[in-house]
């Protein structure tokens, strides 16, 4: 409404079609709103196309830049039959071939697995430094973010409160902790430990964290009660035995032998890279797809003897990963209606929004409306499509308030996740899946550290020091256990 952009030192609205299409990139939250072709290879060349480019040089760039994100694979598949994850990389490759000056990008890792983000984060850095790139990062997922930018920026209601240098922002957020619990674990373990002070820089990086818990002892190695001595339920709410399953006649396995049972009243997390099967996973075991093979029961009835959607009776729910599919109202209020259901019956309060449009709603808020709607149903088993996709940390925290109270009234959740941090502190036990089938599952105190890349920063930093440190909390409590080194003994005290 008021106020001016510029780019370069013009005004974007003098800026020609031709030239903002080209010289700025912009990557959305949401894939599945930017792809607009039927095929990859399509994709990647329709902005070229649209700019005239000739053919021979729109070959050469999507060759080179598909090699270079490692997406070469997808070039002849349907963009419909893509994970999350990899429609976000094509979308990436879209942009980059056109050879944009500037690149902005709205969550790009919301959707990518641990080793994907990392890549994807690589990726990045090197388009910064070795092409000299601007780009523009809006990001919730800040452990590699943070550590390879030159500023950050930090917003609140709609306003920039601080910018600068990393450390020197970091150091200024003591006072707004809701803030201050997103940043990398190695800031936030030296904030914890009251190690920062004004002339030592604050570490950001794994290296610099595992500098950090160096210069404290390593006497006691683990803490009393690790997690080790969790008890599965008797009585399983959830099994799958050798499901297979695929999309057509001639496409390969989606899923190869899932195997699964979840006992009554567990938190369940489902990990695992792109197009690993989770979601598949999920949708079968909510009966949206049918497997070709297999048993799956949920509270020992086969899915086929649950008839005319008795399933979805006080049963089993499901919330998508886009949330945004359960909103069919105008209103918070009129949504609520809908299902059933009285702000009041609510396990959260959504008071302040009953009056807005859902799509009006932060992503935050958007989950807490649409679990609204899923609980409606009663639900004795919840599954959960990325419920923390969009959210910032202090609103991941507040997901997982609810969902602990959903299990203490007895109820069994179930959910996919990329979020290793959510995972780790949430989960009563963790399943990793690869090639469409579970590999491992644990508490999260033996599946994280028995993990080299689908684990926590925490015990990536504590590593060799400490054992079974899965998050930055238990990190600080061990440290402060043992004490600081004597000076001259291998650390500073």
């Amino acid at each position: 409404m008021s106020g001016s952009v510029y780019y370069c030192g013009r005004p974007v609205a003098e800026l020609s079609g031709r030239e903002s299409a080209a010289a700025i990139g912009y990557v959305m939250q949401n894939p599945e709103q930017q792809i607009v072709t039927d095929k990859v290879w399509h994709e990647l060349a329709f902005g070229l196309e649209n700019l005239g480019t000739p053919r021979d040089v729109i070959a050469r760039r999507i060759a080179e830049t598909a090699s270079w994100l490692g997406i070469g694979e997808l070039y002849d598949r349907s963009a419909a039959e893509l994970s999350g994850g990899q429609k976000q990389l094509v979308n990436l490759a879209a942009v980059l071939v056109m050879q944009p000056e500037l690149l902005i990008l709205d969550e790009p890792t919301a959707q990518l697995d641990p080793i994907a983000a990392s890549g994807f984060m690589n990726a990045v850095g090197r388009l910064n430094r070795e092409h000299g790139m601007t780009i523009l990062m809006v990001e919730h997922r800040l452990e590699e973010a943070v550590p390879m930018c030159s500023r950050l920026m930090v917003m609140d209601g709609g306003r920039l409160i601080y910018s600068g240098e990393p450390g020197s922002v970091i150091r200024q957020l003591g006072s707004r902790p809701e803030i201050m619990c997103g940043m990398p674990a190695a800031a936030r373990l030296s904030a914890v430990l009251g190690s920062d002070t004004d002339n030592a820089p604050v570490p950001l990086t794994v290296r610099e964290g595992r500098e950090l818990v160096g210069r404290y002892r390593n006497d006691v190695k683990k803490l009393p009660d690790n997690g080790y001595s969790y008890q599965i339920p008797d009585t399983p709410a959830l099994e799958m035995k050798d499901v297979y399953f695929r999309y057509s006649r001639s496409s390969p396995d989606v899923l190869r032998g899932v195997g699964l049972s979840v006992g009554v009243g567990e938190i369940f997390c489902i990990l695992g890279g792109n197009g690993s099967g989770k979601t598949t996973t999920l949708m079968a075991a909510a009966g949206l797809i049918k497997p070709y093979s297999g048993v799956i029961r949920v509270f020992g009835r086969k899915l086929k003897e649950y008839k005319n959607q008795s399933l979805y009776r006080n049963c089993l729910a499901m919330l998508p990963q886009d949330v945004q599919t359960v909103f069919l109202r105008n209103t918070v209020r009129e949504e609520l209606d809908d299902a059933g259901i009285k702000p009041e019956e609510l396990p959260f309060d959504l008071t302040g929004l009953l009056d807005m449009h859902p799509y009006d709603l932060s992503g935050g808020e958007q989950q807490l409306a649409a679990l609204a709607k899923v609980l409606a149903q009663k639900p004795g088993i919840l599954l959960l499509d990325e419920p923390t996709k969009g959210l910032d940390a202090a609103a991941k925290l507040r997901i997982s308030g609810v969902i602990r109270d959903l299990k203490k009234s007895g109820m069994t959740v179930i959910a996919v996740t990329h979020d290793v941090e959510f995972a780790a502190g949430l989960a009563d036990r963790c399943a990793l899946f690869f090639a469409g089938e579970a590999v491992f599952s644990g508490t999260p105190h033996e599946f994280f550290p028995e993990n080299s890349f689908y684990t926590t920063a925490a015990v990536r930093i504590t590593r060799g020091q400490f054992t079974g440190a899965v998050t930055v909390d238990e990190a600080a409590e061990l440290c402060r256990i043992n004490g600081l080194k004597a000076a001259g003994n291998g650390g500073g005290a």
